[in-house]
């Protein structure tokens, strides 16, 4: 069975070890956790780990970064990859922004920072579920 992965993505490293730390303490080894730091970023991450046998389950993604905005992201990765469950995880984005990645890129959660740990287990569980 090929190692199932949760990406989050994040301008802001405090963020992604915030993340990567609850989704650690709450799935243990069960899940790989990898972290990118803009877009393009996460776009490589995504391809190189598709190539090597990897299993991405759901992308957690900020809005606001430099470069590509949260919603664009989560599209593009929704037109090659429609299986992956995307969560957005912002404090900045518009209702446009949701909407758009709601209709376009099949929006699992938005979850508003500061995030309680809790709303952010729901999330992965959930869209674990909907897989």
């Amino acid at each position: 069975m090929a190692k199932q992965v949760i990406l989050c993505v994040d301008d802001e490293k405090i963020i992604l070890d915030s993340l990567k730390t609850q989704l650690k303490e709450n799935f243990g080894n069960s899940y790989t956790y990898e972290v990118a730091e803009n877009a393009d970023d996460a776009l490589e991450v995504i391809e190189e780990l598709t190539i090597e046998g990897f299993d991405i389950l759901i992308i957690v993604s900020d809005w606001l970064m430099p470069g590509i905005k949260g919603d664009e992201f989560l599209i593009k990765v929704h037109e090659k990859y429609p299986r992956i469950v995307k969560v957005m995880l912002t404090g900045q984005a518009s209702k446009e922004a949701i909407e758009r990645a709601r209709q376009y890129a099949n929006l699992h959660r938005y979850i508003a920072k500061p995030w309680s740990e809790q709303e952010l287990v729901d999330a992965i569980k959930s869209g674990i579920a909907a897989l």
